[in-house]
C-alpha cells in the first residue's frame, strides 16, 4: 500500500468504534467457551486496532493483555481509552509486527485476533503465532469466510479482488486441525456485527471525503471501493460473513 492510499485509508477508518466486523455480544459468547482459563490469564491480541475488543476482554477476566497492533494511532487510543476505563494497569498497548512478534514464547494463556489474521493468512497465522502459546493454551480469531458455495458472480468476482484467499467453513476448519489445534467451537458473527460499529459510521464518512478528494482519482477509487464493499454485503449477506473460531494448542 503507497503511502497516498494508506493516508485515506486511514482517514477513512480514522475514530470508528471498530476497524472490521465484532460486536461484544460475541466477544463475550466466544470467550465464555474458554472453560479452563486460569483465573488471571496472560492474553495477547494481535491486530487490535483501537482496541474495542480488548477492552471487553479487560472487563471479561481480571487477567493482563498485552495488545499489539502496527498502526500507533490505534495504540494511543487504546492507552486512552483503557485509562478512561480505569484498567490500565492490565492492558498493555504496544506498537509490533503480527508477521515478527518480539515477545516471550510459551507464554500466553490466550492468543486473540478479532478480523487481523487475514493479513498473515489465516494458515500461516495459525502456525506463526502458535509459539507464543502456553502448552493447553486457547488460540481464537475471526476470520472471513464463505457460508455458501455459489455466490453470485459480481460478489465471487469481487472477493477474488479484494481477498482471494477466501475459503468456506470447511476449509478453516481443516486448517486448523493441520496446523496442529484442538477445535472448541466455532460461530459466524451476526449481521449487526458488520453494520453498527463498522460500516454505519464508515458509510457516513463516505460523502465528506467524496468532497474533499474530488479532485484526487486515486483518493476517490479508494473511498468508491469501500462504498462497493458495503453494497456487497448489503446485498450477500448470506453467502459470506465472519466466522469466530475457537481451538485449543
Amino acid at each position: 500500500m503507497d503511502e497516498q492510499i494508506k493516508k485515506i485509508f486511514f482517514e477513512l477508518h480514522q475514530d470508528i468504534p471498530r476497524e472490521g466486523p465484532g460486536d461484544a455480544a460475541s466477544t463475550r459468547k466466544a470467550f465464555s467457551m474458554l472453560a479452563q482459563l486460569p483465573p488471571r490469564p496472560y492474553i495477547l491480541d494481535i491486530g487490535c486496532g483501537p482496541g474495542k475488543q480488548t477492552l471487553d476482554l479487560a472487563r471479561l477476566t481480571d487477567g493482563t493483555i498485552v495488545a499489539v497492533d502496527n498502526h500507533p494511532p490505534f495504540v494511543e487510543h487504546l492507552r486512552t481509552q483503557a485509562r478512561l476505563a480505569g484498567v490500565a494497569d492490565r492492558v498493555n498497548a504496544i506498537v509490533g509486527d503480527m508477521f515478527a512478534l518480539d515477545l516471550e514464547k510459551e507464554r500466553f494463556d490466550l492468543i486473540w485476533s478479532e478480523g487481523a489474521i487475514y493479513i498473515i493468512g489465516f494458515e500461516q497465522g495459525l502456525r506463526a503465532w502458535k509459539p507464543f502459546l502456553k502448552s493447553g493454551g486457547y488460540m481464537v480469531v475471526t476470520q472471513i469466510a464463505w457460508f455458501q458455495s455459489n455466490p453470485p458472480e459480481e460478489l465471487r468476482k469481487f472477493w477474488e479482488r479484494e481477498y482471494p484467499e477466501m475459503q468456506n467453513r470447511e476449509n478453516d476448519l481443516t486448517s486448523i486441525s493441520l496446523a496442529g489445534y484442538e477445535l472448541i467451537a466455532h460461530f459466524p458473527l451476526p449481521e449487526s456485527a458488520w453494520w453498527d460499529d463498522y460500516y454505519i459510521p464508515l458509510e457516513h464518512r463516505l460523502p465528506h471525503l467524496r468532497e474533499k478528494y474530488h479532485h484526487d482519482p486515486e483518493a476517490i477509487d479508494v473511498i468508491e471501493q469501500h462504498q462497493i464493499e458495503i453494497e456487497m454485503y448489503r446485498k450477500y449477506p448470506q453467502y459470506y460473513g465472519y466466522e469466530f473460531y475457537l481451538m485449543r494448542k
